[in-house]
This record gives C-alpha cells, sequence and structure tokens, in this order.
C-alpha cells in the first residue's frame, strides 16, 4: 500500500510541470477570453464594460463575418478533399513496387519543412502581376490573368499554396498506415477475384480508416485556423474586396485593428465551437472508433 502510494506521489511530480504549463498557457487564457467576450474591452485605456451577448450581435451584423465564413468555408471544403485524395494516392504510388529515387522523395517533401511565410513569399512572387506564373499563362493562352488583385482568384492562390505545402506530410502519415496493413488480406481478396481497384476500395480504405479520420480532422482543423498566408497575401486586410478574409485573420482584425477584444474572445468561441461541431460531424460519419473499418 505504502509502494503503491509513493508510486502515485511520485507520478504526480512528474505530471506537475506539464500541467502546470497547460494550466497556465491553455486552461487560464481559455477561461479568460470567455470570460472576455461578455465585456467591452478597450486594451488601450484598458476600460471594461459590461454588455452580455452584444458582442455576439455586433458580430453576426458585420458584413466582413459573413465574407470569413464564406471564405473559410470555401477552403475547407475545397482544401481538405484534394489534399486528402493527394496525399493517399500518391502515399499508395510509393507503397507499390514503383521505385522512385530517394532525391525525388527528399525534393518532394522540402514544403514541410519550409515555414509557411516563406512559402508564402515564394506563391506571391510566383503569383503577381508579373510573376512566373502569370507570364507562362500568358504566353500559353495570351490571357494575362491577374491573381492576387482579382477577388475571385485570390482565395485560389492560398488554397493551392496550402495544399502544395501539406500533401507531403499527410502522404507519410499515410504510408506508414499502409505498410501496417497485412499482406495476406491483399492475398485473400486476390484470389476471391478482386482486382487492385476493389482492393483499395474494399480493403485498404477500411484499414486506413482511423489514419484517414485523423488526416481529415487535422485538415479540417488547420484549415479553419488559416491565418499567416492570408494575412501575408493581403498585408493584414484580407482583400482585394476581403476575399481572402479568414475566421484568424477577422479576429486579429477585431483584437488589434478595431483594438476590440471582446468580439475578438467572442469571434474565438465562435471559432471553436465550428471546429469541435465539425470535428464531431466527421467522428460520426467516418466511426473513427471503429478501428480498422
Amino acid at each position: 500500500m505504502r509502494k503503491k502510494r509513493k508510486n502515485n506521489i511520485q507520478g504526480l511530480i512528474f505530471m506537475a510541470p506539464a500541467a502546470l504549463a497547460a494550466i497556465v498557457f491553455i486552461v487560464v487564457p481559455i477561461a479568460y477570453a470567455f470570460f472576455m467576450m461578455f465585456f467591452n474591452i478597450n486594451l488601450l485605456s484598458g476600460t471594461r464594460t459590461f454588455i452580455g451577448f452584444d458582442n455576439f450581435g455586433k458580430i453576426i451584423s458585420d458584413p466582413r463575418f459573413w465574407a470569413a465564413l464564406r471564405n473559410t468555408t470555401t477552403y475547407v471544403v475545397v482544401v481538405v478533399p484534394i489534399q486528402t485524395a493527394i496525399a493517399l494516392i500518391m502515399a499508395a504510388l510509393l507503397n507499390s513496387k514503383i521505385k522512385f529515387n530517394r532525391v525525388f522523395l527528399t525534393v518532394m517533401f522540402i514544403p514541410t519543412l519550409t515555414s509557411s511565410s516563406a512559402m508564402t513569399l515564394i506563391f506571391m512572387w510566383l503569383f503577381n502581376n508579373n510573376g512566373l506564373i502569370v507570364n507562362q499563362i500568358e504566353q500559353l493562352t495570351g490571357i494575362r490573368t491577374q491573381f492576387l488583385t482579382n477577388p475571385d482568384l485570390a482565395l485560389s492562390v492560398i488554397m493551392i499554396m496550402n495544399i502544395f505545402s501539406t500533401v507531403p506530410h499527410f502522404m507519410v502519415v499515410f504510408l506508414s498506415g499502409l505498410q501496417d496493413i497485412p499482406t495476406n488480406l491483399y492475398e485473400a481478396s486476390s484470389i476471391d477475384g478482386a482486382s487492385k481497384i476493389r482492393q483499395f476500395f474494399h480493403v485498404t480504405i477500411p484499414q486506413l480508416m482511423p489514419i484517414l479520420f485523423y488526416v481529415v480532422t487535422m485538415g479540417v482543423v488547420g484549415t479553419f485556423q488559416i491565418f499567416d498566408q492570408a494575412f501575408i497575401l493581403s498585408g493584414g486586410t484580407g482583400g482585394p474586396q476581403n476575399a481572402t478574409l479568414t475566421f484568424t485573420l477577422y479576429i486579429y482584425q477585431l483584437a488589434f485593428t478595431s483594438n476590440d477584444m471582446g468580439r475578438a474572445s467572442a469571434m474565438s468561441f465562435i471559432l471553436g465551437v465550428i471546429i469541435f461541431t465539425f470535428t464531431a460531424i466527421i467522428n460520426k460519419v467516418m466511426k473513427a472508433d471503429e478501428m480498422n473499418g
């Protein structure tokens, strides 16, 4: 009994630093943000006035909120399926008998190692009015396409950039899952006359379901929290015409441009609810708790 108590005390001592850090840097900020969303707070003057749920009403009546909702939803719906599909296909190719040069694999993984800020600057250079991509399109089609200044195309640049930079990471995750699938499952399905395509959909996908849930969930959470690319590309404005305004950039503008930390906290709470809801839906649809399909 004394030895068990001693082990428990030792365990608590080892856990204390991590638990303290989590409380100080996660629990306390979340609790304080929840508290602030019911107040009108001016950061410069330090004044605070209780206004109840008025911050939520101001957010709903703000056209920028609906622009951020439209842009972020479009971003999530387009980016997550594409990056997941490409990563899975590339992982399947790497896991096949096709031989790939190690140099090619290393180069393919470079986007994941590059900071998002540097990647954004590279894509801004590629897609600006005199960029490489714009010039190539003009040479091929005779049409000069403006990406960064066109409200209909500016968000697509961020989408392409995110897909390009995240696919290698998710590809490695899928590859690790593919290599853990027992080969006898493929042998049995082959004896039953299943083609490679049927094996992929009826053996590979069900076996990868827990990993697929992880990839989709992380993709959804990451895309809902997109900030630095939109901030750098638009200079913090969310332009042109709010075309690149995302939820997190909108929160930044409320807090540090409009100097309204109360509304920023309320918007953060709304974003948290949206992410939690989407994650719960994904968990329900994909049945992540049912291992290996």
